[in-house]
């Protein structure tokens, strides 16, 4: 039998040849996949949710990365206030993962709402890939100006005269600011009520006016209200006083073992390949660096804590076991 084509009969080892070819261009597909993508990404503007009202340190650091971030398109700030900052960080949850949609987390959207709250919206760990921590600041315990007290002493010793008589304010419960304040309480034996707000905008006009008697607000927010003297500053949360209020004693100076660090971070939905991840935590840290971003952080009192992402989700499965230690001891829940 003839053929009748010119075409060469079948080889074994050209048809292997052809597959091998085709699967080293599948592979070179694959491999230069993640380059392509960071290379592509952002192909629109990133939207940067902040579960909390305008004028706290989450939005105030939101607002500095959008200023600074060069990333071809714009950084727009999403403010979704309440319950504690679960309503924002849960819209990132639920979120896809391909890098343009980001939260400002805290200690307590992260790391406390969990141990707080019967049902959460989202898994602080599982629904979000971590890119950096931002920066951390002490929460300052500050009075009312009316209230006889001027320091930690006299305020404990005014509480267990005056049993319930207090109440402390909040940007919502799960806060740092709210579970210092139950860490005040059980460390010290003394009782006062607790009532949360949508945002500390919303709080802080009840502190000045005496609706509310105190609260652990973070510094940025309200050292600069008590340098002005429309409040009473007592003690800084953190372990050591911050340079940015050297003069105000800390807390664990009256009451050992006394520590609360507000933190902030930023998290990306879970699933975000690691070129744009990447490329996301080397944004961060590049504005975030800048000497003009760390001097105007040093003056709010806020502290520059850049990490990985590997080293953000070591910090938060720390951040998580601790406060629920704290809230569990403390009986706080939400109500």
């Amino acid at each position: 039998m003839t053929h009748s084509s010119n075409r060469p009969p079948f080889s074994p080892t050209r048809s292997l040849s052809r597959r091998g070819c085709l699967a080293l261009c599948l592979l070179g597909a694959a491999i230069g996949a993640p380059t392509s993508w960071a290379q592509t990404f952002p192909n629109k503007p990133l939207r940067l949710v902040v579960g909390f009202p305008a004028g706290g340190a989450p939005d105030i650091l939101a607002r500095i990365f959008s200023e600074k971030a060069q990333l071809g398109f714009p950084v727009v700030v999403d403010n979704k206030p309440g319950a504690g900052g679960n309503i924002g960080a849960d819209i990132v949850a639920k979120s896809p993962g391909d890098g343009h949609t980001l939260v400002l987390g805290t200690v307590g959207s992260h790391s406390i709402n969990g141990a707080l709250y019967e049902k959460m919206p989202y898994d602080m760990v599982k629904n979000f890939t971590p890119v950096s921590l931002i920066a951390s600041t002490p929460n300052l315990l500050v009075v009312n100006n009316d209230l006889p007290v001027k320091s930690v002493p006299e305020l404990v010793a005014y509480m267990k005269a005056n049993p319930n008589k207090l109440s402390f304010g909040s940007p919502g419960i799960g806060t740092s600011v709210h579970v210092s304040g139950e860490l005040f309480k059980s460390l010290t034996g003394t009782s006062m009520t607790h009532v949360p707000y949508k945002g500390r905008q919303y709080a802080i006009p009840d502190l000045i006016g005496g609706s509310i008697q105190l609260m652990f607000d973070n510094m940025p927010s309200a050292l600069p209200m008590a340098k002005e003297g429309k409040i009473r500053a007592l003690a800084q949360t953190t372990a050591k006083r911050s340079a940015a209020a050297p003069d105000v004693p800390t807390v664990a100076e009256f009451i050992p073992g006394f520590e609360a660090t507000s933190w902030f971070a930023m998290f990306a939905p879970a699933n975000v390949p690691k070129p744009l991840l990447d490329k996301l935590n080397a944004e961060v840290l590049r504005v975030f660096k800048l000497p003009d971003v760390q001097d105007k952080l040093k003056t709010l009192g806020l502290e520059p804590v850049l990490s990985s992402p590997e080293e953000l989700a070591r910090y938060q499965a720390i951040e998580i076991d601790k406060w629920a230690k704290v809230v569990k001891e403390s009986g706080a829940k939400a109500q």
